[in-house]
Formats: C-alpha cells, structure tokens, sequence
C-alpha cells in the first residue's frame, strides 16, 4: 500500500507537469513557424549559425501587437473593412470568415457578456444539475416566441469542454454562481474533483444581459 501511495502521489506530481511541458513544447514548436515569413537570409541559423527555440513566439507577438495598432486607427480600419468586403465575395470562404468573425467578436469583445458568468441550471431533467455558461439573450425573432424572459447559455461537456449543448432557458430557472469562469472551467474538466476555493456564500445574484434589439417586420 505504501509503495501505491508513493507511486500516486508521483504522478500527481509528473503528469500535470509533464502534460504542461508538451503543451508548451507544441506551442512553441508552433509558433516557430512563423520564423518562414522571414527571408532565410535574416533567419537565426544564417545569422548565427543554429536555431532559437521561442523566436517564432516574439515574432508572432509582434505581428498581433501590430495588427492591433493598425486596425485600431482609421486607416487601418477601412483597410480592414475592404478586405472584408472582399472576402465576402468569395464563395463557401464568405460562410467560413462570417460565421468565425461574429463568434469571435462576441467572445473577445470587451463590452460583451458571453462567457462573463458561469450558471448553474437543471440539465438535462429536473432535480439533476449541471454548470452552463451566459452567452446572452435569445434573438427577437425567437424571444417573442417564448413565454417569459429567457436566457442564451452554453453547457459544456465533461472533460471535454469545447464540445456542448446551447440551450433557452427561462431566467427564473437559471442560477448565477459566485465562481470565476477560469474555476468553473476547472471544475467541469476534472469531473468535480477540483473544488473552487471556498467563498463567503451570500445571496443569489440577478443576472444582468443586454437587451436584444427589436424585431424587424
């Protein structure tokens, strides 16, 4: 039993570590890519003579950073809003670069609630629980059609969360939780192994969305 315990408590300690590793290795491996938009002779091995891991990450750093302060002033906008246009041209590429944009947007914007709060709610019968995510409110269009407010959530799988159901579900019914989305991710991939840290418990808060627009006729 003791040589169990010993071996447990070692990968405990090794596979986390390890799994980090090779992620990391992947990512930078990656990432290192990039180092091929640079002409060979202006490469580290023609420079110095042998490659530098991580150079690759700098470099793909540097092209999102001026990226951003590009798109962020006028020109760079309306070059943005061409480029756009063109591609909305493009057969099947149009329905790839739309659908990618809108859920991206809605997922970085800073201004956005998708993906701000995480909910408990009854899924996938009543009395049996589970942790969603707010993703927002449903469409006009389908919002007039439900008896009530109603809620857009989101409620990931186990372990693997990218995969899910999006489901409308009454406000009354859904519960906003006092953990960060970061501890509930965490608790979801570990099937409830990895408790969040223990908060002060209070009151149920409200849940706070933005208001769809009107339905056009």
């Amino acid at each position: 039993m003791t040589l169990r315990r010993y071996f447990i408590a070692g990968l405990l300690v090794w596979v986390p570590l390890g799994i980090t590793i090779w992620v990391l290795v992947w990512l930078v491996t990656t990432l290192d890519q990039t180092l091929l938009l640079i002409p060979e002779r202006a490469r580290p091995e023609a420079l110095f003579g042998f490659h530098i891991p991580g150079l690759g990450v700098v470099l793909f750093l540097a092209i999102l950073l001026l990226t951003g302060a590009i798109a962020a002033n006028f020109f760079g906008a309306r070059l943005i809003t061409l480029w756009e246009a063109l591609l909305g041209r493009i057969p099947f590429v149009k329905s790839i670069y739309s659908s990618v944009k809108q859920v991206s947007d809605t997922l970085l914007s800073e201004s956005g609630t998708a993906f701000r709060k995480a909910l408990l709610v009854e899924y996938p019968y009543p009395g049996s629980w589970t942790i969603a995510f707010l993703t927002g409110i449903p469409a006009a269009e389908i919002a007039q059609e439900l008896p009530g407010e109603h809620v857009s959530v989101y409620v990931p799988t186990t372990p693997n969360p990218t995969s899910g159901f999006f489901l409308m579900l009454p406000k009354s019914r859904v519960h906003e939780l006092d953990m960060t989305v970061d501890e509930a991710l965490k608790y979801i991939i570990s099937m409830g192994v990895v408790v969040p840290r223990p908060r002060q418990i209070r009151a149920p808060k409200p849940i706070a969305v933005a208001t769809a627009p009107a339905a056009r006729n």
